[in-house]
């Protein structure tokens, strides 16, 4: 069983620094859809960070494994974050999220 609970300073800093440019992301993926809830994602930046970069038993270059953890988001106006937050995983290409908030 990992322990979840032991991180290092260096472990936090960097994790400090991903939810910084994830916000980032954010702001500029609102601003450039003009759609979108800058709170709802800001306010759950921190946690789908550690979610996905500590916790979390996944893997972006097998999304499909069948022993993965899943996490719902029932927070519809954190999708700006949960969609950031995937990128910088490696879900998916971070230049996706341009096309934030678009109709195909």
């Amino acid at each position: 069983m990992r322990d979840l609970y032991k991180i290092s300073q260096n472990e936090i800093k960097n994790l400090e620094n991903i939810s910084k440019d994830i916000r980032c992301s954010i702001l500029t993926m609102v601003k450039e859809a003009e759609v979108g809830h800058i709170g709802g994602s800001l306010s759950v930046t921190e946690i789908l960070v550690a979610l996905y970069f500590k916790i979390l038993r996944i893997d972006p270059k097998n999304p499909f494994w069948e022993d993965r953890d899943r996490f719902i988001l029932s927070k519809g106006h954190g999708t700006a974050a949960l969609y950031s937050t995937l990128a910088f995983r490696g879900f998916f290409p971070k230049d996706k999220l341009k096309t934030y908030g678009q109709y195909f």
